[in-house]
């Protein structure tokens, strides 16, 4: 079980990722960066190219899409599964800078049905205590 934003969660990430079915156009470059941590900022991105994730990696990406700053509370919410990331959007909860439009682009993909899915069996293989 990997301990949430390590490499360990990394690596679980893009293994469940790379099953996520082909979807043409939904492309982008993600810069998480996670305050309010013990140990201060965590940043992870997630590279995704027609809407399969083929890399991720722990620390700050250089020129992403979009950046998304979450606060610790919230992203451990939403890894758990018990907020929706497209509310917490809505909300101001999650802050956005960079191509809205292909933020936008990735909407259909993260309120899908495969990505539910994966979202849940990350959650299940997650140790969340930092």
């Amino acid at each position: 079980m990997g301990k949430w934003l390590t490499q360990e969660w990394i690596e679980d990430t893009k293994t469940l990722g790379a099953e996520m079915p082909e979807r043409p156009s939904m492309t982008a470059s993600l810069l998480y960066i996670i305050s309010d941590t013990p140990s201060g900022d965590v940043y992870y991105s997630w590279i995704v190219q027609d809407g399969k994730l083929i890399d991720a990696s722990l620390g700050e990406y250089h020129e992403p899409d979009v950046t998304l700053t979450i606060s610790m509370e919230d992203a451990k919410a939403m890894a758990k599964g018990e907020r929706d990331a497209t509310t917490a959007f809505m909300q101001g909860q999650i802050g956005v800078e960079g191509d809205l439009d292909k933020l936008m682009a990735l909407l259909p993909l993260t309120t899908s049905q495969e990505y539910q899915e994966l979202e849940h069996k990350l959650a299940a293989i997650t140790d969340f205590d930092i």
